[in-house]
């Protein structure tokens, strides 16, 4: 499936135009690769790196959607593997 497509699919995007900027960006990683194309191929297992409103988002292919669902239908699509900041107190170095 093409990158752009499933972008849009999965709601990362609210347009198939919008996907193709996110993709020809040239921050997206797919599979660890700099991806600079919206025609790059996605299959199920591979890994997306890419920013996305002020953060980074990294999701596993889980399934290829054949059309955009509703929210709770693209979810099924991916895993989230963004990493977790942790919330709380900082930790400082040489802290006791």
């Amino acid at each position: 499936m093409r990158l752009d497509l499933f972008l849009w699919y999965a709601r990362f995007a609210k347009s198939r135009a919008v996907a193709q900027r996110i993709a020809e960006a040239g921050t997206l990683r797919l599979d660890g690769r700099r991806i600079e194309r919206s025609s790059a191929c996605v299959r199920v297992g591979s890994v997306l790196a890419f920013p996305l409103h002020g953060r980074i988002r990294v999701v596993r292919v889980e399934a290829l959607p054949a059309r955009r669902g509703p929210p709770a239908e693209a979810v099924i699509h991916y895993s989230s593997l963004d990493p977790v900041t942790p919330k709380g107190v900082d930790v400082q170095d040489g802290a006791a």
